[in-house]
């Protein structure tokens, strides 16, 4: 299949902007929740009564999303196409006593999320953001976005061992940021601090959801600008996509499906809460618009049954250096279009008939794409997409962009690949 005549950088230029925008899943979750309002959507809130009004909806909770448009005419039994996406990467987050230090310097005591490439956390300007929840229950975003945080690396000269046996960080002692000088480090420093950033009255804060970013903005790279250089593109990369295909697809007319954008928080620690793919706020979410529409259990059977979900996730590209890493006969390029990620052991969802899904959605965008499956030898990651199709039972298949470095501080990924997907997500959501 060629690739497509037509290329939208300003696609890529919006990517950066969310990217930027969004240091935390709850960031990120605002944002999309935003252009989604732009384009038609409306808030509903959990605890009230839902209508059976078409349009276009979305549910928050904590750091994720669920926003469906269901058109003029559409049936209880009428089916979903959902894209499905998360919001969290791997990072450094904020410890429930945050205030530490020694020896003349004043640190903030933080705790390893998910599996990120620890190296890449160094000796990096960092900036610190999340959800801060007040006495009332209320909550606000903070977003303190210039230098504030680094973790300094040790010096070669007081380390020898790391030119013959490489870097060796211990979790615990290695990656406690540095935030200032002084040895009266007092309980409460950090969040009177943020307080004050937030405008926010001393001691309001009661709880908090904190974590440390690259405050480096996203940048395209190369000689030619072909590459796009930024954090969390695992997988931000994707709820972007998926949140600019469901605002395309409720602008397209006769439409037979609901399309969905179900973007999950805690994928890189397994999904299991009430945010996660593993919890039930998807199924929730997609049986109250059954009912919301006089449907019956039947008809929620009949819907789910004719239902597809595409989880979309980054996936490795070929590396230059290791090239050996990956199987020898499938071998994604960068800007050669999304991946579809198969494993026969069902750590991806994908099988033959959701690879016809993907196939003619990718042929009706005119949009290439290309196989990944893992090296034989190496363990296969996997994603939200068997956790849907297990918990909902509905069909599910995997795929995503391809990038380097992924779960370091900074992803790269091609330039065209993004606009590539959302063209992708939107014809399947189209239907």
């Amino acid at each position: 299949m060629s690739a497509p005549s037509r290329f939208d950088r300003g696609h890529t230029d919006d990517l950066m902007t969310f990217l930027a925008a969004s240091p935390t899943p709850y960031h990120a979750v605002a944002n999309a929740a935003e252009r989604l309002e732009k384009a038609g959507f409306r808030q509903v809130s959990e605890t009230d009564a839902w209508d059976g009004t078409s349009g276009g909806k979305y549910v928050l909770r904590g750091g994720a999303i669920v926003a469906w448009y269901v058109p003029e005419g559409a049936e209880a039994h009428t089916p979903f196409r959902i894209v499905g996406a998360h919001t969290d990467s791997p990072n450094l987050r904020v410890k429930p006593r945050p205030d530490s230090g020694a020896h003349g310097w004043r640190q903030v005591a933080v705790e390893i999320y998910g599996g990120p490439l620890l190296n890449s956390w160094l000796d990096r300007d960092l900036g610190l953001a999340g959800r801060l929840t007040l006495r009332d229950g209320s909550t606000r975003l903070v977003n303190v976005d210039r230098p504030l945080l680094r973790v300094p690396q040790l010096a070669i000269h007081l380390d020898r061992s790391v030119t013959a046996e490489g870097l060796k960080l211990d979790k615990q002692r290695h990656m406690q940021p540095v935030w200032g000088l002084g040895d009266d480090v007092r309980d409460g420093d950090l969040i009177t601090f943020l307080e004050e950033t937030a405008g926010i009255p001393s001691g309001e804060v009661t709880g908090w959801d904190l974590m440390v970013h690259s405050v480096e903005p996203p940048a395209y790279l190369g000689r030619d600008r072909e590459l796009v250089a930024g954090p969390r593109m695992d997988n931000l990369l994707s709820v972007h996509a998926g949140t600019a295909a469901l605002a395309a697809a409720a602008a397209t007319p006769g439409l037979r499906n609901i399309p969905v954008l179900a973007a999950f928080d805690h994928e890189e620690n397994g999904s299991q809460s009430d945010t996660g793919a593993d919890g039930p706020l998807l199924g929730g979410v997609l049986e109250r618009s059954v009912f919301a529409r006089g449907g019956s259990y039947e008809d929620r059977a009949r819907a789910f049954a004719a239902t597809v979900c595409l989880s979309s996730d980054t996936g490795h590209a070929v590396h230059p250096n290791y090239a050996e890493r990956h199987d020898p006969t499938h071998h994604p390029r960068i800007d050669g279009g999304p991946i579809l990620k198969v494993n026969v052991n069902n750590r991806y969802a994908t099988d033959g008939s959701g690879r016809a899904v993907f196939a003619a959605a990718c042929e009706r965008a005119g949009v290439p794409f290309q196989s990944f499956v893992s090296n034989n030898a190496m363990p296969c990651g996997t994603t939200i997409g068997p956790i849907t199709a297990a918990r909902h039972g509905i069909r599910t298949v995997d795929i995503g962009v391809a990038i380097l470095s992924m779960h370091s501080a900074r992803e790269l990924c091609g330039a065209q690949d993004p606009f590539l997907l959302a063209e992708a997500l939107t014809a399947f959501l189209e239907g």
